[in-house]
């Protein structure tokens, strides 16, 4: 039956995203169970296309993006794949009819990583970084607002934002990987292999703007979707806190990131701010 193999890729989805992302799972554990299947479907999505381009290294990775830009294509022609991460993903897209033009903003910021290594002017990281962060986090709020367009509106800037500062911050973490590993260097007028105080403390305040916008969109959203999304803002907070109290000679050197007992005590912490209605 169809509705059998439609919940056989959503639970694929699902999957992925516990396996790839522990924070990120969490975070969606919170969320209403009426939506929480569709971000698991968003997320497999994306994670899959972008594992393609980070992590395939011993495969024709070129080859496999385009096989798997034109499975995405066709998925979202004919509202079914074979492929069960993009018959998910394809399911949600319709269901709340999010933008083709937002696919095809991330597509094309995933194939820009199989090239492109260094971004020199702030044109070329903004628009990476819409491409590949701030359509995900307007992919997800077509889910939030159930596909209500006022809404989507109104909260569009702020989810933008969001998305930013997240990517930003895991940019700023996996700094020693993604030079190293992929000779990436993404934040321009930036010698990250140089990194100093100064360089640092001017990304981390970027980052704060983007955080203090995208918070005065979350306060906005919709119940099903607050406190999960709240979540995801106050762990990536407490990720750039630890960033900004680490020397850059440490960023430079090894990953940072939040032991499991501390994201937990933000879970609990924001579970009270949530119920105490603080947010």
């Amino acid at each position: 039956m169809k509705s059998t193999f439609d919940h056989v890729s959503y639970r694929c989805s699902k999957i992925v995203t516990e396996s790839y992302s522990t924070s990120f799972s969490m975070a969606t554990r919170m969320l209403a169970s009426s939506i929480r299947s569709d971000i698991y479907n968003i997320y497999g999505f994306v994670r899959f296309a972008d594992e393609i381009v980070d992590t395939f290294h011993a495969y024709e990775k070129e080859v496999l993006f385009e096989r798997f830009e034109n499975s995405l294509n066709q998925a979202l022609e004919d509202k079914i794949s074979l492929n069960p991460i993009l018959n998910a993903f394809q399911h949600t897209y319709h269901k709340y009819g999010i933008p083709y033009d937002l696919v095809a903003a991330f597509m094309k910021s995933m194939r820009m990583d199989l090239h492109k290594t260094i971004y020199r002017t702030e044109k070329e990281f903004r628009e990476y970084i819409y491409g590949s962060a701030d359509v995900v986090g307007l992919m997800c709020l077509k889910v939030f607002v159930k596909g209500d367009g006022k809404k989507y509106s109104a909260l569009r800037e702020s989810a933008m934002a969001l998305g930013s500062a997240f990517q930003k911050v895991n940019f700023l973490r996996d700094l020693k990987a993604d030079y190293e590993d992929l000779n990436r260097s993404y934040f321009p007028n930036t010698n990250l292999m140089e990194l100093n105080e100064i360089s640092k403390t001017r990304i981390v305040d970027e980052i704060k703007t983007d955080f203090a916008m995208g918070y005065s969109g979350i306060v906005k959203l919709p119940n099903d979707a607050k406190f999960g999304v709240y979540t995801a803002y106050k762990y990536y907070h407490k990720l750039l806190g630890k960033l900004q109290n680490t020397p850059p000679l440490e960023i430079k050197n090894a990953r940072i990131r939040v032991p499991d007992y501390e994201k937990f005590g933000v879970l609990a912490r924001s579970y009270v701010k949530y119920k105490l209605r603080l947010v």
